[in-house]
């Protein structure tokens, strides 16, 4: 996989799932808050876990989800380092429950059902994918206004006070019908 393949996931995975509008976070804050706490917990930890770490995390992220929800595997191999696979579990424990036992757990309490399909993990990672795909773009953002370290910088100023500890957060969504399955906000 070359540069430009990586790169491409941000766009292919905005296309199959959708993105959060800049002004239309707050509907979403029971999965970014989590999402971004753990980020900022392991930033603080690993201070060489930067903004640029993270965009690559994401996108190592979006990959992880796209060969669950399809089977496609991609060969990310090349792309990985120690600073930004730290930063990829930490966004993984908020949500996904392949790599958070609890998740699992939770979540076949919800479908009732020991089996997940490709189909509903589709459904489930809708909201995921669309938080991770507004995070990158807050992290380009806050990168061209205030250098490498510019988005880590923004949550400490916004949410740094409130996030306390090493421990992983995750959430999962509360309720679920079967006609709307993860349909969630």
């Amino acid at each position: 996989m070359q540069s430009y393949q990586f790169e491409r996931i941000y766009s292919q995975m905005e296309k199959e799932f959708g993105k959060i509008r800049k002004g239309e976070e707050e509907g979403y804050s029971r999965l970014l808050l989590p999402l971004e706490g753990n980020v900022l917990k392991v930033h603080r930890e690993f201070p060489s876990s930067n903004s640029r770490r993270l965009r690559e995390a994401i996108a190592l992220v979006l990959f992880d989800v796209k060969e669950k929800c399809t089977g496609e595997k991609a060969d990310t191999e090349k792309f990985r380092n120690e600073d930004n696979e730290k930063l990829e579990k930490a966004l993984l424990m908020a949500f996904d429950p392949y790599t958070n036992e609890e998740v699992m757990k939770l979540l076949k309490q919800q479908v009732q059902t020991d089996e997940l399909t490709q189909e509903m993990l589709k459904g489930y990672y809708r909201f995921p994918v669309m938080c991770l795909l507004r995070i990158k773009d807050s992290i380009d953002t806050w990168e061209k206004r205030s250098g490498a370290d510019g988005y880590f910088d923004f949550l400490e100023n916004y949410m740094g006070s409130q996030i306390k500890g090493t421990e992983m957060n995750f959430t999962i969504m509360s309720s679920v019908s079967s006609s709307s399955l993860f349909g969630w906000k």
